[in-house]
């Protein structure tokens, strides 16, 4: 008997080239699509149909408000910088596929992640980057180590330009459909508008330098984020970055960008992966970047300490740090402060 497994499709060339392969693997795959309020379901079916695979649908509209959108929401009223991501696929995502799965029996659940689960010396489903740069393994940090071996990534050894062209000669009808943005709710990628439109936002305040001297007026707390520069709008004779974002009095710090390193952060609700040993060493990824930073990772009660080797620019609260150990994902833990080198 063939193995079953789930498969989210979304209508993209991702799940759907993941589905071509694992029928290819001799699988017996159950198309699942993900109903978010915004469409889509017609470019999954005809995928599923392209194919002849069983097609269904799951309502997640619900879980996505309660343990997505409404804390994104919240963590930016808080002058945090959130990733929904990361916190979709572990709280909404996978949890609805792993339903279906056990619904129908499926032995397995796959998506269209560029990222690859390795069975290492020992046995163990070990979460690992993609082959190429199109990894996302980082967004997938959060998943609770128990399910990995039931998840399958069929296209984590391609690259995008590679899976491109599998679906032209396969004919697959979204072949050149555009890639979806990150945040699946706010597909015109206008974040600050999405917030105004759900609920109160802070209002316009102070931008305001160092030592607290007035530099401007800002349009709210919510559209700024450490470290960034375009959007001031602050006459000055340098260039103006992001330094702080204090929600308790409606400002936001901004400087010549020389106090944004740090050398030590601070995470709470450390997920693991694999055996983490105190004081180990680690690379760290601090944000959805290619930029990896070498560090020796001390747990603690609420979460771990890193020391970074080398200094790191702007660690943002909301943001994630992840823990690799070559392509291994060792862990993830939720960025809660940074201690900057302050320039003399």
């Amino acid at each position: 008997m063939h193995k079953k497994v789930v498969l989210g499709l979304s209508g993209g060339v991702d799940s759907a080239v993941s589905a071509c392969l694992l029928k290819e693997q001799g699988y017996e795959v159950h198309g699942h699509w993900l109903d978010i309020g915004l469409g889509g379901q017609a470019d999954a079916e005809a995928v599923a149909a392209r194919f002849g695979i069983a097609f269904s649908t799951g309502d997640i509209r619900r879980e996505l408000e309660s343990s997505v959108m409404g804390p994104f929401r919240r963590d930016y009223l808080a002058g945090r910088t959130p990733l929904p991501c990361a916190l979709c696929n572990p709280t909404v995502k996978f949890p609805a596929l792993f339903r279906y799965a056990e619904e129908i029996g499926a032995d397995f659940v796959a998506t269209g992640h560029y990222a690859r689960i390795v069975v290492d010396e020992g046995g163990e489903a070990a979460l690992c980057r993609g082959a190429h740069r199109n990894d996302q393994a980082y967004m997938l940090a959060r998943l609770p180590r128990e399910w990995l071996p039931r998840i399958l990534f069929p296209i984590g050894g391609y690259e995008k330009p590679q899976v491109r062209e599998l679906a032209r000669a396969l004919g697959i009808p979204v072949a050149d459909k555009p890639d979806s943005m990150e945040i699946c709710f706010i597909p015109d990628g206008d974040y600050a508008g999405w917030l105004e439109a759900h609920g109160a936002t802070p209002p316009p305040g102070n931008f305001v330098d160092r030592a607290g001297n007035v530099l401007g007026t800002h349009k709210g707390i919510h559209h700024y984020t450490i470290g960034q520069r375009r959007g001031l709008s602050i006459p000055a004779g340098h260039r103006l970055f992001v330094s702080e974002i204090r929600p308790q009095d409606n400002t936001v710090v901004l400087s010549n960008g020389s106090d944004l390193m740090a050398d030590t952060v601070w995470g709470e609700d450390l997920n693991r992966l694999a055996d983490l040993t105190e004081g180990e060493e680690v690379t760290v990824r601090l944000r959805h970047s290619k930029a990896e930073t070498p560090a020796r990772f001390y747990p603690e009660e609420t979460g771990g300490r890193l020391e970074l080797l080398e200094p790191a620019r702007a660690p943002t609260p909301g943001q994630m740090a992840v823990l690799y150990r070559g392509d291994r994902v060792l862990g993830s833990l939720w960025i809660t402060a940074a201690r900057r080198i302050i320039p003399h």
